[in-house]
């Protein structure tokens, strides 16, 4: 308590600036939340996500990660996705990565550190499945196109889940997007794979893949 004061004295005087400047927003905040986007994002402190998108809290339902995985049996991550689309009722799920992610570089350099090495090796596995391809940029670049790639995997694992599928069976209104966020820019880029029902997934994933090695990086 003593050493983190500094946090409760921004608290109080955030809380009071917030008052003073919208009045009602504290009563409105409490009502019930009905964001209607899904964000899933890397645990990188560096990376806000209601704050790089500039929305309000409540506007974002948000889960993070270590590299903005999206893992079968991480029920963790599954039972934020069943709660926003099942309850919430939310029209879009974000996968957003971002360049110079420690995650994906851990992964990259084949780093065993620990039990986040575990974690990571899903990762080493979407690279050792596109090593062929990578291995043709430079160092820099086969790193920037990770980045990307990991991002459009997590999308098609996304959609991949029993969740989204009885989603779109039952026709709800429901898009996974993949996007990628510049540390140096503050800067997002749309990769380029949208999804809207399954039946889209296999292309979206395919024409995505094909336009990330094309593509040149906005790191």
């Amino acid at each position: 308590m003593k050493t983190l004061k500094p946090l409760f004295d921004k608290n109080q005087a955030w809380a009071a600036r917030v008052t003073q400047e919208s009045p009602d927003f504290f009563a409105n905040l409490s009502a019930q939340q009905s964001p209607e986007i899904l964000w899933i994002g890397c645990s990188d402190s560096r990376v806000p996500a209601n704050q790089i998108v500039d929305m309000e809290p409540g506007q974002l339902f948000v889960h993070r990660n270590i590299a903005n995985q999206v893992i079968q049996s991480d029920l963790n991550c599954l039972s934020v996705v069943e709660y926003a689309v099942n309850i919430l009722k939310i029209k879009h799920i974000i996968i957003c990565g971002h360049y110079g992610c420690g995650g994906v570089q851990a992964a990259y350099d084949n780093i065993q550190n620990g039990l986040v090495a575990y974690w990571l090796a899903h990762i080493r596995d979407i690279y050792l499945k596109h090593q062929t391809k990578l291995t043709t940029f430079s160092k820099e670049d086969q790193l920037a196109k990770l980045y990307e790639l990991n991002v459009i995997e997590q999308v098609y694992n996304l959609c991949r889940t029993p969740v989204i599928q009885k989603a779109w069976q039952r026709d709800q209104t429901l898009s996974i997007h993949g996007w990628i966020y510049s540390l140096h820019t503050g800067l997002i880029t749309d990769l380029s794979v949208c999804v809207t029902h399954e039946n889209e997934l296999e292309q979206e994933y395919s024409s995505a893949i094909e336009t990330c090695y094309q593509s040149e990086s906005k790191c």
